[in-house]
């Protein structure tokens, strides 16, 4: 792997750019792997990167149907933050987010992870009671958190109309400064260059259709276009075409596909130095380093693969920014898409071994994928490399909705992930 650097750049400046090498191969598949990962997001590719880097695993390929980072992992909000009230989410979480904080040094690639805090707005009694108690949780779980009064968010955010007379009157809000945002389709990029340069093979334009299962096991996955390729473990990690993919193995997975809506405006002077999120208000807005609004919007309410929302959706987020910001209200929308995610019943993700042996899912992740990226592939890497789950992911197990031992995060913090 050619190594990026200071000097390195003034190199190439001097050789007329000419000598840059790709970022990744892109190879013909091998017949057989240990590891096979079905799904070349965010979540496959740091799955793949870390069973190389970290768990010696290295005959491993990554699948894709179409192109690296297409799916999801390039549509989000690019929000990362780990303030979830349950023991086992806020682990998960803040195990990603200590991952976040040395990432661009250890890809040896920059995606643009910047802590500039996270403020999530309450307005009545009881959203103030619960951000109280979900920043009480954690600390206690070792977690940055803070609760603001009004006077405190309006000093953080100049912008934001804060008085007494607006609809949604804004009571106070919790803030984590260690949270912040991340450029999303780098993350895709730096896993792939890291995984790459570790003996991990690419495959693009690779559908997969089917697994090969024999006595209860996984022996391999059917492609669209190479035929059959062994594998002696696969992990899924393909978000809102996960219940697709089980259904190839007989299996049926207790989530539901939804179109996810997110929308940007056009570049302007840098304005908002940090993430504002509302759930009664029902919207969130940071600003890229490109200048432009990154502004989230909810799931549309039926269920779909079309990665296009209704426009509902769009102009109810856009009512509660304009609530928040009556100044962006001039601001023109530039572009609108959707991605499809895949919904637990309790908001948390599955992280697990199935029914067939040697064949694990990692999926569920709602909207709150991407903040998980690097700590969902970590976890997802040992469980595979040791064939069994490991302590952070084993609460995430789809057996939970058997015991009842849910990890509720919607019905307990009223958080939207």
């Amino acid at each position: 792997m050619q190594r990026f650097s200071g000097f390195g750049l003034i190199g190439q400046a001097l050789g007329y750019q000419e000598k840059w090498h790709r970022m990744w191969r892109n190879p013909s598949p091998k017949s057989a792997y240990d590891v096979v990962i079905v799904g070349g997001g965010g979540h496959g590719l740091a799955t793949a990167y870390y069973l190389a880097n970290n768990f010696g695993v290295k005959k491993v390929a990554v699948l894709e149907k179409g192109f690296i980072g297409g799916g999801n992992t390039g549509r989000n909000t690019t929000i990362v933050r780990s303030n979830y009230l349950w023991d086992a989410a806020a682990k998960l979480y803040e195990h990603a987010l200590q991952l976040w904080e040395g990432l661009s040094q250890e890809l040896n690639y920059n995606v643009m992870f910047s802590q500039r805090g996270v403020l999530n707005l309450g307005h009545t009694l009881q959203d103030m009671r619960d951000i109280q108690r979900r920043v009480s949780a954690n600390y206690l779980n070792g977690i940055d958190g803070e609760v603001l009064s009004t006077e405190e968010v309006q000093a953080k955010v100049p912008m934001m109309d804060c008085s007494s007379s607006r609809r949604y009157p804004v009571l106070g809000a919790s803030w984590q400064p260690r949270a912040g945002v991340a450029r999303h389709d780098a993350v895709a990029w730096g896993f792939a260059r890291g995984a790459d340069s570790l003996g991990v093979d690419i495959i693009q334009d690779c559908e997969v259709i089917g697994f090969e299962i024999s006595s209860g096991k996984i022996t391999g996955v059917n492609t669209r276009q190479f035929g059959t390729i062994g594998a002696e473990r696969v992990g899924c990690v393909t978000a809102g075409n996960s219940g697709v993919l089980a259904s190839y193995a007989g299996l049926q997975l207790p989530i539901e596909s939804h179109p996810l809506q997110a929308l940007v405006s056009e570049p302007i002077k840098p304005i908002l130095d940090t993430v504002v999120m509302s759930n009664q208000v029902h919207g969130y807005v940071s600003q890229s380093d490109k200048g432009d609004l990154v502004i989230g919007a909810g799931i549309d309410s039926y269920n779909g693969y079309g990665q296009r929302g209704s426009f509902p959706t769009i102009e109810h987020t856009i009512e509660a920014i304009v609530e928040l910001f009556p100044s962006f209200s001039r601001i023109p929308m530039n572009r609108q898409w959707g991605g499809i995610v895949d919904v637990c019943p309790d908001a948390c993700p599955i992280i697990s071994k199935t029914a067939i042996e040697n064949l694990y899912f990692n999926c569920g992740w709602g909207t709150g994928g991407f903040k998980a990226t690097p700590g969902s592939g970590h976890v997802f890497a040992s469980s595979l490399a040791a064939k069994d789950m490991d302590p952070i992911a084993a609460p995430f197990s789809i057996d939970r909705f058997y015991t009842g031992a849910l990890i509720d995060e919607h019905g307990a913090a009223g958080v939207a992930h």
